[in-house]
């Protein structure tokens, strides 16, 4: 009897998993085990019946999540969405909202730009995509690399250079919501040049997209806002950079090989894509396609 019930490095062995991984799936609740006097045991009939019910999901229970991108806007995504054929839809909404609903099955892929407060964010994507709950079979993609700023009004009047001076100059920072990535971004920013979260006024109107946010600075409703230099471009503003990013894609492995997705994956390679990247400026394609994490 006591064979059937595995440790924690028994059971990782058994499911040929790290430790780490397995920890963040307990966490998740996502695995059958039990607490006795402080360690985890797992039986392992229990294991088995797990194992075989996420191969039969797929075929017989689970429904395919919806032909959707959701997560984080990007002009460039947009584009390559139209021109490749993947006949996958847009439902920008901001990175974190696209990790949920990617988890819970609502959308077939996520477009993230996570940031943390210590400013190193490299890495920030495929380390929350490894611990965020559902996500235990989850592939990371390079989408781009893109360059994060200011939008400012032609001649950038109030002479803005970074966080500190928005700060200091009382601009009115049009602002996105919470979870979006440019959201996330600010924050970082703001802890970075030892600034307080509450430094800047609390915004009034959340901006959807970075196009909102641009119209905001166009219209005079705002100063300036935080987003992507291609944004700037196609709506003439002026450009403050502040900061380059990852911009990566999030799907689970099973979705990885259809037909959509892999129509994304190919055109992001092409030489049509790298020209249209710089076309709209900003973005740094070197990296497009290639895996950045497998879980």
């Amino acid at each position: 009897m006591q064979a059937d019930l595995l440790t924690t490095d028994e059971a990782a062995t058994y499911l040929r998993l790290s430790e780490r991984k397995l920890y963040d799936l307990v966490a998740a609740g996502a695995v059958p085990c039990s607490k006795v006097t402080g360690r985890w045991l797992f039986p392992r009939a229990a294991l088995d019946r797990w194992v075989m019910a996420g191969l039969a999901v797929p075929a017989f229970g689970q429904a395919d999540a919806p032909p959707i991108v959701g997560g984080s806007q990007d002009p460039l995504l947009e584009w390559a969405l139209r021109d490749s054929g993947s006949g996958l839809a847009s439902l920008p909404e901001g990175s974190e909202n696209g990790l949920r609903r990617l988890g819970r099955g609502e959308v077939m892929m996520a477009a993230i730009h996570l940031h943390r407060m210590s400013g190193d964010d490299e890495n920030a994507n495929p380390d929350t995509v490894a611990v965020a709950p559902g996500l235990h079979d989850a592939v990371v993609i390079a989408f781009v690399r893109r360059e994060q700023g200011l939008l400012v009004a032609p001649g950038n009047p109030l002479g803005l250079t970074d966080i500190a001076a928005v700060v200091g100059r009382k601009a009115r920072l049009a602002q996105r919501q919470a979870g979006a990535g440019a959201q996330l971004l600010l924050l970082g920013l703001l802890a970075r040049a030892g600034l307080p979260a509450d430094a800047l006024p609390r915004a009034v109107t959340e901006h959807a997209t970075g196009s909102d946010l641009a119209q905001a600075v166009r219209s005079g409703r705002a100063d300036c806002g935080i987003a992507p230099r291609a944004v700037a471009v196609a709506t003439g503003l002026d450009f403050v950079p502040l900061a380059w990013e990852r911009f990566d894609l999030v799907l689970r492995q099973r979705d990885y090989f259809r037909a959509g997705p892999q129509a994304l994956f190919a055109f992001i390679r092409s030489a049509a894509f790298r020209d249209r990247a710089q076309e709209l400026g900003g973005y740094d394609v070197d990296q497009s396609g290639a895996v950045r994490f497998a879980a």
